[in-house]
């Protein structure tokens, strides 16, 4: 297979999107009056602002060499944004990353915290990492967050590198960057980001540290699953639209055209390519992952993220439970109420 494909266009009108998340409001619980953030206090076991430090400890050595963090303390801050509903307290959190780049901006990773208000501190509550998707629509990992408050289960809503806040308006720079050599380093940089943020989770005292989870759609499906393969407290994974084979992947998206683009006019070896995005491919590290929980929504006529690709990760995985969408990647989204519901179930039962 070469690199030139076809050029492919398709967008999502914001129509859809409104009406999706319309309905994820309402298939999920949230009602109405959720629409409109309320500005409030949190219960008094809460503080309006926090910072301190949270500690790091290794709990495996079987990570590998290229997502491996040592044990060490970093500092954190907390700060109280909202009530929404009676569902959610919803915060600002942020703190260092483990990677120093050259954009300031990036060497932060802003996180927002949703915790549910029933939450008590005794430990009992699931959490779960929520990643976005490659175009960044933060709104669509939101809805998820408030979706998953409702039943108990608390979030942390992680932007990404070079995502938002952590990438300054004159930058060019993108975690899946043209040279491949930029998207090994931000999708490295996305995995350690994670495992830094499980360690903060873990240490909230509402929250059962072997009860976290991590999902994702799209892109944020599979960082997701490159975190969960590399992050041994991740106790479950929920991955959607996601799949392994990367150069596959970069080869056939029409998400990925500027990507491929750039590396044929530069005649990029194809075995080079190859071997560099295997160093962030789910699939070459898919065996760390068996015996832990793992759920699947896809596409069947997904052009995206192929189905074989989809399936040569679901292979490597174990066969985990999958769910296929008749649908392609981005009319996947009319399906998203009903699997959220599904995904919220998963998160907030016990651990088999």
């Amino acid at each position: 297979m070469t690199w030139q494909l076809l050029r492919r266009s398709t967008r999502n009108t914001l129509a859809i999107k409104c009406a999706v998340l319309g309905a994820i409001a309402v298939t999920c619980g949230i009602s109405n009056q959720l629409l409109v953030a309320q500005e409030a206090s949190p219960t008094s076991d809460r503080v309006l602002f926090e910072s301190g430090v949270t500690s790091f400890v290794n709990e495996s050595t079987e990570v590998s060499e290229r997502f491996r963090l040592p044990d060490h303390t970093f500092e954190f801050s907390q700060r109280f944004v909202k009530r929404w509903g009676n569902s959610t307290y919803i915060y600002d959190v942020c703190f260092p990353s483990p990677i120093e780049t050259e954009c300031l901006e990036n060497n932060t990773v802003p996180c927002e915290y949703f915790r549910p208000t029933s939450a008590s501190t005794d430990g009992r509550c699931p959490a779960v990492v929520v990643l976005h998707i490659l175009g960044g629509d933060f709104e669509l990992s939101r809805t998820i967050c408030r979706s998953f408050a409702t039943q108990g289960v608390g979030s942390l809503f992680l932007k990404m590198p070079y995502y938002g806040p952590r990438r300054p308006s004159e930058s060019k720079r993108r975690m899946i960057s043209p040279k491949l050599e930029e998207t090994v380093e931000g999708m490295t940089q996305a995995v350690l980001d994670i495992r830094r943020a499980v360690a903060w989770l873990a240490s909230q005292p509402e929250v059962d540290s072997k009860r976290i989870g991590i999902t994702g759609i799209s892109l944020g499906g599979i960082v997701g699953c490159l975190a969960a393969e590399n992050e041994p407290r991740l106790a479950r994974g929920c991955f959607v639209l996601a799949g392994g084979d990367l150069p596959v992947i970069v080869m056939e998206s029409p998400e990925m055209e500027r990507v491929r683009d750039y590396n044929l006019s530069r005649n990029v070896d194809r075995d080079r390519a190859v071997k560099l995005l295997s160093e962030v491919d789910p699939l070459t590290y898919a065996a760390s992952l068996k015996g832990r929980e793992v759920l699947m929504f896809n596409a069947t006529k997904d052009k995206v993220v192929p189905p074989a690709c989809t399936e040569k990760l679901w292979k490597a995985l174990g066969k985990p439970k999958i769910e296929w969408w008749n649908a392609n990647h981005y009319s996947s989204i009319v399906y998203l109420p009903k699997g959220l519901v599904e995904i919220t179930s998963f998160f907030a039962r016990p651990i088999e």
